[in-house]
């Protein structure tokens, strides 16, 4: 249930049944364990996202001779379809939110607004542009680089969001997603995923240059922790601001982590 609920909540990839999984819209103890559960499974949705993303990447690159440019901008694009651009959103009302230099509740509002301030537009596009071109970067160094970097991005960006769910953060505000889903996933739930996440990427690193001798790039397992090492401290700064996480918040964390995580990913000597 918590796997299906998860694909649901944070994807637009359809899943029979999955109706009889809604997060129920109160704060009931059976209302905050789906979420909770939901929130856990966010990694491995972020997987199941790298994954489609990369095949979009490697498809685009060679077979029909795209190049990596092109092919990075068409990975990119097709998370934001498959996420409804949700997590982007977020990223842009936070980006307004905290630069409004106003109290919590009137930053809050200004958050809840359906348009998008002039900073939101551009870290929206700024934050675009240095994905497409660092997965560009990483893509054009060939040897499956580029793969293996926005697949560790997509698991950080959702592992940032199990991180920012633990219990002991606060919800901003007393109804929504946020309020929902903060504080409903125990510590060790994150930890665990994020040293299976450091190991994995790892060794992936490893095995290409042991079994191939083509390296993934050194830069890989650290690019996980710099990504969430981002997203913790805007989580950190967000709830200090605004008094603790909402939906917004959690979108915004995705986007950071993820796009930290390709930065440092694309970074150091070609394969």
């Amino acid at each position: 249930m918590g796997l299906r609920l998860s694909v649901t909540l944070l994807t637009v990839i359809p899943w029979p049944g999955a109706g009889d999984d809604a997060i129920p819209g109160d704060d009931t103890a059976p209302a905050r364990a789906a979420a909770g559960a939901a929130m856990a499974w966010a990694p491995a949705v972020g997987l199941l996202l790298g994954v489609i993303a990369s095949a979009v990447l490697l498809l685009a690159d060679h077979p029909l001779g795209a190049g990596p440019l092109t092919a990075s901008g068409l990975a990119v694009g097709s998370l934001a379809l498959l996420t409804r651009g949700l997590h982007l959103d977020g990223l842009a009302d936070l980006a307004d939110g905290l630069a409004s230099d106003k109290a919590a509740p009137a930053a809050l509002d200004i958050m809840r607004r359906s348009d998008i301030g002039p900073l939101g537009v551009v870290t929206l596009v700024l934050t675009l542009l240095v994905q497409v071109a660092a997965l560009s970067q990483a893509a054009s160094a060939g040897h499956g680089r580029g793969a293996a970097a926005l697949i560790a991005a997509v698991v950080t960006g959702r592992l940032a969001l199990t991180w920012a769910c633990r219990r002991g953060v606060p919800a901003a505000r007393p109804d929504g997603l946020g309020a929902l889903v903060a504080g409903s996933v125990r510590p060790v739930v994150p930890a665990a995923a994020t040293a299976a996440t450091l190991a994995a990427a790892a060794a992936a690193v490893a095995i290409s240059a042991t079994a191939t001798g083509w390296a993934l790039g050194w830069t890989l397992p650290l690019a996980v922790a710099a990504g969430l090492a981002a997203a913790f401290a805007v989580q950190r700064h967000a709830v200090r601001r605004l008094g603790g996480i909402t939906g917004d918040v959690l979108g915004a964390l995705a986007e950071i982590a993820a796009t930290v995580t390709l930065v440092v990913a694309a970074m150091g000597p070609p394969a």
